[in-house]
């Protein structure tokens, strides 16, 4: 097949697959506020999130998405930002919901910002993760992506991995491929256990908290119903979350990961026993590199 009948082959596939869709650097045209709308802002690319002693604010996207990498730029709450958390993560809804987490738990100045990861399957979560960060998310903007496909789910921070979860189903190990999810964002108060434990509370003279978003883009595909279970899960140059470049982490990427987990990681479900009464979750036994 010449380069050109490939070429045509790739497009009509795109255009049989009205799925696929890209969202790029807008936020007033892909999200919308849903509570604390009176703290909150959204403007071209940009979301703002305040929190102060009255109500904290959030937003979601209009659209449901099945696979694909959905980004944003993130700049977190700065100064003394304990007990607050900055949350942005997908969710299905429901009982068997399913659910990708980011979480940034707020600290004493001075301390670090702790990154909370989790994933739901079937309304389970309890799979969670947490790291350091290794610059201050408080100067800057920061890129925190999740990719998610068939085969692995990748949580990056400024296109370094810091964890993967891969799919074991085949196993009975439940995995997030039958709902469609939204993409969330919020910024609420939850000294009761966001710092140490909930031992460090909010100090609200340092209200109002605000935390700014900046160039949301979903390269992903959009959910349509029970349809888009395979659809968006199909192995076809459309869907290029499942080619093979993506089933993987590349041998660069694994040296990133296996950096970030020796130098940043504060805590693992998979190694709490006690948490677990020594029944450790399957997936823990599995490679999930």
């Amino acid at each position: 097949m010449s380069k050109f009948e490939k070429m045509f082959l790739a497009l009509l596939i795109f255009a049989l697959v009205p799925n696929i869709i890209q969202v790029d650097a807008n936020f007033s045209k892909s999200m919308y506020l849903t509570w604390g709308v009176q703290h909150a802002s959204i403007f071209g690319e940009d979301l703002h999130l305040v929190l102060d002693k009255t109500s904290g604010s959030a937003a979601q996207s209009k659209r449901s998405f099945l696979f694909g990498s959905i980004e944003m730029l993130i700049k977190l709450v700065p100064g003394n930002s304990a007990g607050t958390v900055t949350a942005y993560y997908l969710s299905s809804t429901g009982n068997q919901h399913d659910e990708i987490d980011f979480e940034f738990l707020g600290n004493s100045t001075g301390q670090p910002y702790t990154v909370h990861t989790n994933i739901y399957t079937q309304g389970k979560g309890s799979k969670e993760q947490q790291f350091y960060l290794w610059f201050d998310p408080t100067a800057d903007f920061h890129n925190y992506t999740i990719h998610w496909n068939p085969t692995q789910i990748v949580w990056y921070v400024d296109s370094v991995p810091i964890r993967v979860f891969r799919n074991y189903e085949k196993d009975g190990i439940a995995y997030p491929n039958k709902q469609g999810m939204r993409v969330y964002t919020s910024l609420w108060n939850a000294d009761e256990w966001a710092t140490r434990g909930g031992l460090v509370k909010t100090d609200w003279h340092g209200a109002p908290f605000m935390a700014r978003f900046h160039h949301f883009r979903a390269r992903a595909c959009k959910w349509g119903g029970a349809k888009s279970i395979n659809q968006c899960a199909s192995n076809v140059p459309a869907n290029w979350w499942t080619s093979r470049r993506y089933k993987q982490l590349s041998h660069s990427e694994m040296r990133q990961l296996n950096w970030i987990r020796k130098n940043y990681m504060i805590y693992n479900y998979c190694t709490d026993t006690k948490r677990f009464n020594g029944q450790i979750p399957p997936e823990c036994f599995k490679p999930q590199f």
